[in-house]
């Protein structure tokens, strides 16, 4: 069996799809368990558990952002070697928005009320990234992937030390990062200069900072 030739038009109503399970449904991922299951958290005080459920919706909207920016990134890639490894990755990272929504519930938060304009904005930066070439493609999936690597040091160091099970969430999610940035480097990816890289963390914080809260 030889394996189907997708159009853009394909790849389009796939990309429509997926916005919508993303933002509205149950992705799949993978289907990892949660390293959160069977764990049981401490005693955390309302603060504590408030900070939580902020910070994991703070990682929910990074997660929502991955899958944007890396279905984006699979449609305009210019290799099918470069489109699967863009669909695994969002497929690793779907277990995560699942973990994290899961997290959320748990702590009694919610999820942030932008999610569909942070999808949007991170699919149009992803389809940008994607047409400037495959090996500046890859290196921006690398720089994405550092960055959210040191994003999750800083909430690891926040989580409350009883939250236990989120914490044990955060500290998969780092090594799956570490992991795809790695595999993007061994693919071939550039190193993406100094000024792109000061403008993507300038956008993250203000992701980030505006997630905590709404």
């Amino acid at each position: 069996m030889t394996d189907r030739t997708y159009s853009p038009i394909d790849r389009l109503i796939g990309a429509a799809d997926d916005a919508l399970t993303t933002l509205f449904g149950s992705p799949g991922g993978t289907g990892r368990p949660s390293p959160a299951n069977g764990m049981a958290d401490g005693e955390m005080t309302a603060a504590e558990r408030q900070t939580a459920a902020r910070l994991m919706r703070v990682n929910h909207v990074g997660e929502i952002c991955a899958q944007a920016l890396y279905q984006s990134q699979a449609i305009t890639a210019r290799s099918e070697d470069l489109r699967r490894t863009m669909a695994q990755t969002a497929l690793e990272e779907a277990d995560h928005l699942r973990w994290c929504e899961q997290r959320i519930d748990a702590l009694g938060g919610r999820k942030s009320l932008l999610n569909p304009l942070w999808y949007g904005g991170s699919f149009a930066i992803g389809a940008l990234a994607g047409l400037t070439g495959d090996r500046w493609n890859l290196g921006f999936l690398e720089e994405t992937e550092r960055q959210v690597e040191g994003h999750l040091n800083n909430h690891l160091s926040r989580l409350p030390e009883a939250d236990r099970a989120s914490r044990a969430v955060v500290d998969q999610m780092k090594i799956d990062e570490t992991s795809h940035a790695q595999k993007a480097r061994n693919a071939g990816a550039t190193e993406l200069p100094d000024l792109v890289k000061q403008l993507m963390r300038t956008v993250s914080r203000i992701m980030t900072g505006t997630a905590h809260w709404v």
